[in-house]
């Protein structure tokens, strides 16, 4: 498997295709085992996936340093001394010295950006984060987080697929250099349904899964497809095939503007943002 890589602003190198581990539950150390041991490099989690433990064991079996590990902070952990605690909570939970990549899980308007940012600015000072960014942030809001943050926001992971392609917030996040990772990149399956992907993927003899990614990938997007089976884990990853240019601009013709997770509104009493009134 061949995968290309995103330079970060430490100089870090960000592979192109990750596992994403949200809601594995107790499959999250078996998916773990099988994207490394299938070749790949990066693993995306959460502390508000609470997984991280099951990684920390999985990963005690690998060499640290060959992996790309990322976490995120909780939208209602984001005050200064939270951030911390957070951090330092996951790095204890998966075993490791330091993250390659911390997240603002969510945006959280009843928290002052420029305090978490501060936040963020102090654990890369004291090595516990190689590189910060966000996710689920708006082209509005990562335009502020670039505008007060003292530390280069390197990336925004957004929910991203073939129903749900977001142009403007893309487009700004290629003008400010922002990596775009793409969270939930097969829809959670249900662009799986849709007839050019089924017909793509007779025409390639590959599954609807591998078509979907070498589309993102072909975008200039970061994948994290996420998966139980150990057999899908692997299949996601052989993507050393091409599609046809005229392919992908059918699957670029396919935005529907459907999230099936970054809704306009949110359910504010969620753990998730813990926002109380």
């Amino acid at each position: 498997m061949t995968v290309p890589t995103k330079t970060l602003p430490s100089g870090a190198e960000l592979p192109a295709l990750g596992l994403g581990t949200y809601d594995l539950g107790d499959q999250t150390g078996d998916s773990v085992r099988a994207a490394l041991d299938a070749g790949y490099a990066h693993i995306d989690t959460a502390e508000g996936y609470h997984n991280e433990a099951a990684i920390g064991d999985a990963l005690a079996e690998y060499d640290r340093d060959d992996v790309f590990l990322t976490s995120k902070v909780l939208a209602k952990n984001l005050n200064y001394e939270s951030v911390i605690a957070s951090c330092e909570a996951s790095l204890d939970r998966l075993g490791t010295d330091y993250v390659d990549l911390y997240l603002i899980h969510w945006p959280n308007p009843a928290i002052s950006l420029r305090e978490t940012l501060r936040a963020m600015a102090e654990l890369r000072e004291r090595g516990l984060v190689r590189d910060v960014g966000v996710s689920n942030f708006s082209a509005y809001q990562l335009s502020c987080a670039h505008h007060v943050s003292d530390v280069p926001i390197a990336v925004n992971q957004i929910e991203f697929h073939p129903w749900f392609q977001r142009p403007d917030l893309v487009d700004y996040c290629r003008e400010s250099d922002t990596v775009i990772e793409a969270a939930a990149p097969l829809a959670r399956t249900d662009v799986f349904g849709d007839e050019v992907v089924a017909e793509l993927a007779e025409t390639y003899d590959k599954s609807p899964a591998q078509v979907v990614l070498r589309w993102a990938l072909d975008n200039d997007v970061v994948a994290l497809p996420r998966s139980s089976t150990p057999e899908h884990v692997r299949a996601n990853a052989d993507l050393d095939w091409e599609l046809d240019e005229a392919d992908r601009r059918q699957l670029d013709e396919r935005d529907r503007d459907e999230p099936v997770y970054d809704t306009p509104a949110r359910d504010w009493t969620s753990d998730v943002y813990g926002i109380e009134q």
